[in-house]
């Protein structure tokens, strides 16, 4: 099977490094989708506007690597117990195949791309290809009483996070919001703490550079 892109995603994020690990769990995330030649067209998303959630079917675009066993480590374990790839969302997968659920925010239809689609929520990294839009039903998707395994038994842990001034002026409100959940999720490796290390990852068009100590992460002035 063959399959080819029917859009692409456009976010904050121009590489891996600070995405949220899931879907969810930054909500003041923005970011939106632009449709593929020849979906470029209303009729492609008639009626989408009536649903608040979208699943999302896209690509590992960045992974430099395929999968190399049965087994990975995943970052909410410490990345050192080591799960089978199935029962985990690791991105290094047999197919390099993700599946994320965004908030359908506003649809612009008429944008010089064509309709664009403006979502909240995502994990996704700028320009990603989009195989598949799915609408998210309720009566279907949803299963509150269901179990995570280890998942329910890990909860995710939130820093502290210190923003100065002179960082929040290169942002609108929402988006230093956005940040500062970003950061909350601690976008190191799971297995490096050095206090003195200084972390770096780009957000909106520019630089952000952290440090962290005793669960309080400041970001640096320039």
């Amino acid at each position: 099977m063959k399959i080819q892109p029917v859009a692409y995603f456009h976010s904050p994020f121009p590489s891996k490094f600070g995405i949220p690990k899931q879907s969810g769990l930054v909500m003041e995330l923005e970011s939106f989708i632009v449709l593929a030649e020849p979906y470029r067209n209303v009729e492609a998303l008639r009626g989408i506007d009536a649903f608040d959630y979208l699943w999302l079917i896209w690509g590992f675009s960045a992974n430099s690597h395929a999968a190399s066993g049965l087994t990975v480590r995943p970052p909410l374990l410490g990345g050192n117990i080591r799960m089978g790839v199935f029962a985990t969302r690791s991105p290094f997968r047999p197919n390099p195949i993700g599946l994320s659920s965004v908030r359908l925010h506003h649809v612009d239809w008429d944008a010089r791309e064509g309709p664009v689609l403006h979502v909240r929520g995502a994990d996704l990294m700028d320009n990603t290809p989009i195989y598949d839009i799915k609408p998210y039903i309720v009566y279907t998707d949803s299963h509150p009483d269901a179990r995570s395994g280890f998942v329910d038994t890990h909860p995710v842990k939130r820093l502290k996070v210190i923003i100065p001034d002179c960082i929040r002026t290169f942002f609108e409100e929402c988006q230093t919001e956005a940040l500062r959940k970003v950061l909350e999720l601690d976008p190191r490796p799971h297995y490096q703490h050095d206090t003195d290390r200084i972390y770096g990852m780009s957000f909106n068009g520019h630089n952000i550079h952290f440090r962290v100590e005793n669960d309080t992460l400041t970001v640096l002035e320039e």
